[in-house]
């Protein structure tokens, strides 16, 4: 299984991010997953910025393949324009580069007011425009008229060799029928592996499935539960909120219910070297194929020492 970073771009800025990628490919991290938000979750996280420039900047700083974990090419961007940036991307990464995309969520994408979809609704934009996408990856120009998507005499010309693969999140049965039908992998964040033989039997065969988890880095497992609360209480909201809820503020008074100790479910809390290596076992027995680790919290560094030391030569 490969284990690589997760660079979260709610909680960092451009330059830390470009700082831990460094990081994580010097502690023997072999990829990188970065999020793609207009909002953080919780004004604690305190961060966004713009991800295609921070994954361009990356290409300069190291060579670990580079995954969405996800973007939404539906609402807020058309999916036109992100055909264009992922090209970009896949150039300045000479080919280590993954679109993750999913269906997204209000937080991020109601922002020009446009009514929030159903999930069925969500679903079919998002095959849509992943049909979109890779018509213009195929260099010529385009003009689709779809139900959801218009494109007219559209040509990318700065392309990669291959056009980067996309892989398609799924939580739900639907989603990840779906990522089954048309994805070239699969992402979640969860070790589940139901939804993993899910994907393999519905169509994905042994295409690549991909997950993240997040760890927050401390000198004892309270003080990362700590540090979880104060920045990702979040994590601890059920259900399909994380799907509806429009505004940080929200996602704060949703927390209201979360207690600290909650975040030891949805966390790996603190610098027990076995507990981070049991959590990566956990996605290896789901059967997924590569795993991301994410850090909460100023302590990123202790996290890749604590890697590169204890972990990673375990779990290899």
């Amino acid at each position: 299984m490969k284990i690589g970073y997760f660079l979260s771009s709610e909680e960092f800025t451009p330059a830390e991010l470009v700082e831990q990628a460094r990081g994580a490919e010097r502690a023997g991290f072999e990829a990188l997953w970065i999020s793609d938000h207009y909002h953080p979750w919780t004004d604690a996280q305190g961060q966004s910025p713009f991800v295609w420039s921070v994954i361009g900047a990356l290409s300069q700083v190291c060579r670990l393949p580079v995954t969405t974990a996800v973007t939404c090419p539906t609402v807020r961007i058309h999916p036109a324009v992100l055909a264009q940036a992922a090209a970009t991307s896949a150039v300045l990464h000479e080919g280590r580069f993954v679109l993750g995309v999913g269906s997204g969520e209000a937080l991020n994408e109601h922002i020009f007011g446009d009514a929030w979809p159903q999930t069925d609704v969500r679903l079919e934009m998002l095959e849509e425009a992943v049909a979109v996408m890779r018509e213009l990856w195929e260099g010529g120009f385009v003009n689709h008229h779809g139900k959801h998507y218009t494109v007219e005499h559209a040509r990318i010309y700065t392309r990669p060799d291959t056009p980067p693969p996309v892989y398609v999140s799924g939580f739900g049965p639907k989603a990840v029928d779906l990522a089954a039908r048309i994805g070239d992998g699969y992402v979640n964040t969860s070790p589940d592996a139901e939804l993993v033989q899910r994907f393999r039997s519905g169509g994905g065969g042994d295409k690549p499935c991909q997950a993240g988890f997040k760890a927050a880095y401390a000198d004892s497992e309270d003080e990362g539960m700590r540090i979880a609360y104060e920045r990702w209480p979040n994590a601890g909201v059920p259900g399909e909120l994380s799907q509806v809820l429009p505004s940080p503020r929200h996602f704060e008074q949703a927390a209201q219910l979360v207690q600290p100790e909650m975040m030891k479910d949805a966390f790996v809390c603190g610098r027990d070297a076995d507990a981070h290596v049991a959590k990566l076992e956990e996605y290896a027995k789901a059967g997924f194929d590569e795993v991301y680790v994410a850090n909460t919290g100023p302590h990123w560094q202790g996290l890749f020492d604590l890697y590169q030391r204890e972990v990673l030569p375990r779990v290899r």
